[in-house]
């Protein structure tokens, strides 16, 4: 079995944490970490370098959404990783509250997971 890293261990409990609670407000198109394609997983891990970094949500965000950009995503009005169009493409302003839990929920994970291993 694979040692995994401190960095993938939070990246992986805060995917984990944002696709139940995804499922919980009835978005059911987050795979689990281990059915995610590399690109979702490698942005989480990026994720994880920006809380480690002291991001809070709305940075989170923010570099979430450049990253989708430089990889030529834009806004569409669903999620679609086939025509790279994904509905949160907009300001950290201009999205949803449910929206904006997923930063708060993820940067929350990281540094608990971070704290666990530096306690």
């Amino acid at each position: 079995m694979a040692t995994i890293t401190i960095k993938e261990a939070a990246a992986r409990a805060a995917h984990e944490a944002n696709r139940a609670y995804c499922l919980a407000i009835g978005d059911a198109s987050q795979p689990s970490w281990d059915a995610a394609p590399e690109w979702q997983r490698s942005s989480a891990m990026n994720g994880v370098e920006a809380v480690v970094n002291g991001n809070g949500p709305e940075q989170l965000h923010d570099s979430w959404m450049y990253e989708k950009k430089s990889q030529g995503w834009v806004w569409g009005p669903v999620k679609d990783p086939e025509k790279k169009q994904h509905p949160c493409m907009v300001p950290y302003a201009e999205l949803p509250p449910e929206q904006r839990a997923k930063d708060h929920i993820f940067g929350s994970v990281v540094r608990a997971v971070i704290s666990s291993f530096t306690e």
